[in-house]
């Protein structure tokens, strides 16, 4: 496996930079919950996806594992794949070897975690006819890299599983499928998981389970601040927290102040006073009603050829095209 990088200088300004913008205010403070997939939050986050609470993984699974089988045999010849915010791509196995099967296949995973891009190719090592290339890289920088990479000349199938479009505000999580559907040209495909809505209790428990690691996930982004950026921030002096927001139809992650504090955050030149009480949002996780997919997807240039929803957990998986 191959991994194109980003320059650690950059990651780390830009980083800085988002920090300046997301804590220097007066109103909610916010975290890009980009920040949170480090190579220990990664590691969390694997931990996460096997809690009895967190029903999105195993739902995305038992889709993959029922549908999967017979949609990607309908796939034509010399069909490529990239997958956004691939993470260690356990679940992309299933398509992977379905596809390699019957053609030699290139894999482009993309995602800002090293960690996770050596995950994945621990995980996809073993499977014939499978070349595996990592892009060190955000979203759509890394598939204008795919799209330029890859070396057949077949249709693209770009996966976007997790429901991580629900990190996106609603109308910026058009915006970014119709970004993506510039870089795709007519007849290429894209796979796209969402979560639905359900009952309050089921939501708030899948962010926040008993055992604490989704409270330790989120609490370990102070933790990388404070490595990567010379912070002080104390994580015995925040609670994490998942609210329900019924009217947004979202789900949000805080980190509550349990005293009032000044942080410093030497490398982004930045001191940050704090309030007891007071949050930092470090995530939101929208969720979307039966059929808002298929007319998000057709706004955004995609026809919805198939669409899969789960019995056991609210959820969806849409096979758009690009037209």
């Amino acid at each position: 496996m191959s991994v194109a990088v980003f320059p650690e200088s950059i990651e780390v300004e830009s980083f800085a930079a988002d920090l300046r913008s997301g804590l220097r205010t007066d109103g909610q403070r916010t975290l890009p919950s980009k920040y949170l997939y480090d190579e220990v939050g990664s590691a969390l986050f694997e931990v996460i996806c096997v809690l009895p609470e967190y029903g999105l993984t195993r739902a995305d699974t038992r889709l993959l594992i029922r549908h999967a089988p017979s949609w990607v045999s309908q796939l034509p010849s010399k069909t490529c794949v990239a997958e956004l915010g691939s993470g260690s791509s356990k679940k992309t196995r299933l398509i992977l070897e379905a596809l390699a099967q019957r053609q030699e296949t290139t894999f482009f995973p993309i995602d800002i975690s090293r960690a996770a891009l050596a995950q994945c190719a621990r995980e996809l090592g073993d499977i014939p006819n499978l070349s595996v290339s990592g892009l060190h890289m955000e979203y759509l920088p890394g598939l204008h890299e795919a799209k330029a990479r890859r070396q057949k000349k077949g249709p693209l199938l770009v996966l976007f599983l997790g429901s991580t479009i629900g990190n996106f505000a609603r109308d910026a999580g058009e915006r970014f499928l119709r970004s993506v559907r510039e870089q795709l040209s007519p007849g290429d495909f894209m796979l796209l998981s969402s979560d639905l809505v359900k009952s309050e209790a089921e939501l708030v428990l899948a962010y926040d389970d008993v055992a604490g690691v989704t409270a330790a996930f989120d609490k370990n982004v102070l933790a990388r601040i404070n490595r990567e950026l010379d912070a002080d921030f104390d994580l015995a002096r925040f609670a994490h927290e998942a609210r329900w927001n019924r009217e947004a139809r979202r789900v949000e992650m805080h980190l509550v102040a349990r005293t009032d504090m000044t942080v410093h955050i030497r490398r982004a030149q930045l001191t940050v006073e704090l309030a007891a009480g007071e949050s930092i949002k470090t995530e939101d996780s929208y969720k979307f009603e039966t059929g808002e997919i298929r007319d998000v997807a057709q706004r955004c240039g995609f026809r919805c050829a198939e669409q899969w929803i789960d019995s056991e957990w609210a959820f969806a998986q849409s096979l758009l095209v690009a037209e």
